[in-house]
C-alpha cells in the first residue's frame, strides 16, 4: 500500500503540470488580455503593466517561473518580506530556516491583494459548502437507496425513486431561488443570503463558530441545493448496486444459514453494494467543491465563485490558473482516498 501511494503522488505531479499547461496555454490563446478595457489605455502605461507583471516576456519563460513560484519551495536564513512579490500559501519556519511554498503571484484585477490572500479568505468557505453538500448527499440518498431496494416495486420505492428524479431534474439556478423565496421570504425562518462564519478558520478551513445563529442558520438552504442533485444519484446507484448483491449465491447461502434479515443485509450485503457508490462519492466531491459557483452567487456566499468568474472575463490569468490547479489537486486526493477506502470495503482488493 505505501509504494501504491507513493506512486500515486508522483502521478499527481504529472497531472498537476499536464493541467498547468493546457491552462496556461488555452489563456493565452484566448483574445485579449488582463489589461484590455473599454478604453484603451496609453502605450507607455501598457507597457509598463506588462513589465511590471513579467507579461513582456516568451510564454515559455512565463510559465517556467510560473511553476518555479509555485512548485519549487523557497528557503531563506532571514525572515520573509511582506511584499506581494514574496507572498505564498505554505509558510514556515524549520531550525532558523525560512521555507516559502505555493507563491501563486498577485492578482491582476485586485491589486492589493494576491492569489494566496484569496485563498485564504473565500477558498474555505467554498470547501465548507462542499463539504455540507457531500454529506446532504449522503444522507439523504444512501438512505433512500437502501429502502427502495429493499422495498422494491413497493410505495416507498417509487417515492425514493421519484425523489431521485426531482433532485437530478431540478438544477440549483433553479431550486436556489426556491428555497429562498419559500424559506427566506414568505416563512422568513432563515437568512436568504450570506454566510455565517469568517476568516480565521480552525486548521485553515473549519468554522469556529458553531452556533444556529453564527452558521447553521446560513448553510441549510445552500448545502441541501447543491446537494440534493448529488443525493439523487447516489440514491439510484445504491438502489441499483444493491438490488444486484441481494441476488448473489452468498446471500442465499446467508439466508439459508438462518442469519436474521438485517445481518444479511448490514454486514453482508450492503458492505459490497458501497463500492461502486464510493467510486462516485471522491469526484462528487471535487464536482461538488467546484461546483459551489452558482450557489455561492445564488445565495450571496462569499467564497471562491464570484472571483473565479470574474477572473475569467477580466484575464486574471494568476486567479484562474491558481484555482484550476488547486481543484484538479483535490479530485486527485478524493480519488487516492476513493482507492484506499476501496482494500477496506473489500479485502480481495489488493495493491502492490
Amino acid at each position: 500500500m505505501g509504494r501504491y501511494i507513493v506512486r500515486r503522488l508522483l502521478y499527481m505531479v504529472v497531472v498537476l503540470f499536464v493541467v498547468s499547461a493546457i491552462t496556461f496555454g488555452l489563456m493565452h490563446a484566448v483574445p485579449g488580455g488582463p489589461f484590455d478595457r473599454e478604453k484603451a489605455l496609453p502605450p507607455e502605461i501598457m507597457a509598463n503593466l506588462e513589465k511590471r507583471y513579467h507579461l513582456d516576456d516568451p510564454l515559455l519563460v512565463q510559465y517556467g517561473n510560473y511553476l518555479y513560484d509555485v512548485f519549487i519551495p523557497q528557503f531563506s536564513t532571514t525572515a520573509p518580506t511582506l511584499s506581494i512579490e514574496d507572498d505564498a500559501l505554505l509558510k514556515f519556519n524549520v531550525g532558523g530556516i525560512y521555507v516559502n511554498w505555493m507563491n501563486f503571484g498577485p492578482s491582476f484585477s485586485s491589486r492589493s491583494r494576491t492569489v494566496n490572500d484569496i485563498f485564504r479568505d473565500q477558498l474555505p468557505i467554498s470547501i465548507q459548502l462542499g463539504i455540507l453538500a457531500l454529506l446532504v448527499a449522503i444522507i439523504i440518498g444512501m438512505p433512500l437507496g437502501i429502502l427502495s431496494a429493499l422495498k422494491q416495486n413497493t410505495i416507498f420505492d417509487y417515492l425514493g425513486m421519484s425523489v431521485a428524479i426531482f433532485g437530478v431534474s431540478v438544477p440549483v439556478i433553479v431550486l436556489g431561488p426556491i428555497l429562498i423565496w419559500i424559506f427566506g421570504v414568505l416563512l422568513k425562518v432563515l437568512p436568504p443570503t450570506g454566510w455565517g462564519t469568517k476568516p480565521p478558520f480552525l486548521l485553515g478551513f473549519l468554522p469556529t463558530d458553531y452556533s444556529w445563529e453564527g452558521f447553521w442558520k446560513y448553510t441549510i438552504m445552500p448545502a441541501i441545493a447543491l446537494g440534493l442533485g448529488s443525493s439523487a444519484i447516489i440514491a439510484r446507484l445504491t438502489r441499483a448496486s444493491l438490488l444486484q448483491v441481494v441476488r448473489e449465491d452468498y446471500i442465499r447461502t446467508a439466508r439459508a444459514k438462518g442469519l436474521r434479515e438485517n445481518l444479511v443485509i448490514t454486514r453482508h450485503a450492503l458492505k459490497n453494494s458501497l463500492i461502486p457508490v464510493v467510486t462516485i462519492l471522491g469526484p462528487m466531491f471535487a464536482a461538488l467543491v467546484t461546483g459551489t459557483f452558482v450557489t455561492e452567487l445564488t445565495f450571496g456566499i462569499p467564497g471562491m465563485g464570484r472571483y473565479f468568474v470574474t477572473s475569467i472575463t477580466n484575464r486574471d490569468y494568476p486567479v484562474i490558473m491558481g484555482t484550476i490547479l488547486l481543484y484538479a489537486f483535490f479530485l486527485v486526493i478524493a480519488n487516492l482516498i476513493v482507492d484506499m477506502v476501496y482494500a477496506y470495503l473489500d479485502p480481495r482488493i489488493r495493491y502492490d
